[in-house]
């Protein structure tokens, strides 16, 4: 059964390639012009920058420097989500498979769980919604090893991922952090674009993880400079000189992925300012772009469904907190390393 989601994961990814081809070859104008806008920006950063936005109807896409290895903070847990919900799939437990705190999992750079006696239990269902909404880094340690590193890197190598790599669980009170958990903007942007298309793992899946993601407490990047009534399915990640977003922003009638990711910033604030422009640009661009497709009378094979809370059976679990039956806790901060 593993064999067989592996390899229909894997089918579903090569044509989800292949029905993209063409935007390397061409950019419409309003991609185009988000193409030279954002070069230029990125060029004026003085730290290095590395971003991805794809269009979900059409399968145009751009990115600068979006192949690159860079320091994954607090995104790579979208990968760990993804295995958590492969293995939910094939039936190695459920969302209410209780999991044990081990002294071993406490990390106290993000998240409340590390305050909570050895020996509490958490349903997965708690564990995933506070290891993404509050960016708890103890739950994900906790997650990792209920499903083992090696079967999240082996998952994400079978999806086509090419640098994204956990070679520790979530440790940040040390500088090795930095090499040990890896990702770049095309594998984030790969994840969520099959993800929104509800072709990661299945259908029920994609939708969970979107609910999931949804709920994300921390919106002062990607969603800072977007209008009040724009969905967005995303997750930050940040140390104290590295600022990352990821996300599926439901734009109306234009759908797109984006993922910016900077490291070795001179200031949070610089790293702040960098995203939110990228983040508006992409935004008017993506709104001119569906007015073009409009227009163009072309045909594309694309059809994203509405955000999940419109769709999710379980969009109220995931917001309410249900499972251990209390709130969730505490601020997430812990030094901004999310």
């Amino acid at each position: 059964m593993q064999r067989y989601v592996a390899t229909a994961v894997a089918v579903a990814v090569l044509a989800f390639v292949a029905s993209t081809g063409r935007a390397a070859a061409y950019l419409p104008a309003p991609m185009a012009q988000l193409n030279s806008d954002v070069r230029r920006l990125a060029a004026r950063l003085p730290a290095p920058s590395a971003l991805e936005v794809f269009d979900l109807s059409t399968g145009y896409h751009m990115g600068v420097n979006a192949s690159a290895s860079m320091p994954a903070a607090s995104t790579i847990k979208i990968p760990v989500m993804v295995e958590v919900f492969r293995q939910l799939q094939i039936g190695r437990f459920d969302l209410d498979h209780r999991v044990t705190l081990r002294a071993g999992d406490k990390d106290f750079g993000s998240g409340d769980l590390c305050d909570a006696p050895n020996g509490s239990t958490y349903p997965v269902s708690t564990l995933l919604e506070k290891m993404i909404d509050v960016s708890d880094n103890t739950a994900t340690n906790m997650l990792i090893r209920l499903v083992g590193r090696r079967s999240i890197n082996r998952s994400m190598n079978d999806l086509g991922l090419e640098r994204t790599r956990l070679a520790d669980d979530i440790r940040t009170g040390g500088w090795d952090i930095r090499r040990k958990l890896r990702t770049s903007p095309a594998d984030l942007v790969r994840l969520l674009a099959l993800m929104a298309h509800r072709q990661l793992i299945d259908e029920w899946s994609s939708n969970e993880m979107i609910s999931i993601l949804e709920q994300d407490q921390y919106n002062t990047l990607l969603p800072e400079p977007l209008p009040d009534d724009i969905a967005i399915a995303h997750k930050t990640g940040s140390f104290f000189d590295t600022l990352n977003d990821a996300g599926i922003v439901y734009a109306n009638d234009a759908p797109y992925v984006i993922a910016v990711m900077t490291t070795s910033l001179p200031s949070q604030n610089l790293g702040r300012a960098f995203i939110h422009s990228i983040s508006r640009l992409a935004y008017t661009d993506e709104v001119r772009l569906a007015r073009w497709r409009e227009s163009s009378g072309m045909s594309f094979p694309f059809a994203p469904e509405a955000p999940s809370g419109s769709t999710s059976p379980d969009v109220r679990y995931w917001s309410t907190g249900l499972g251990d039956g209390a709130p969730l806790g505490g601020s997430g901060g812990g030094g901004g390393r999310r």
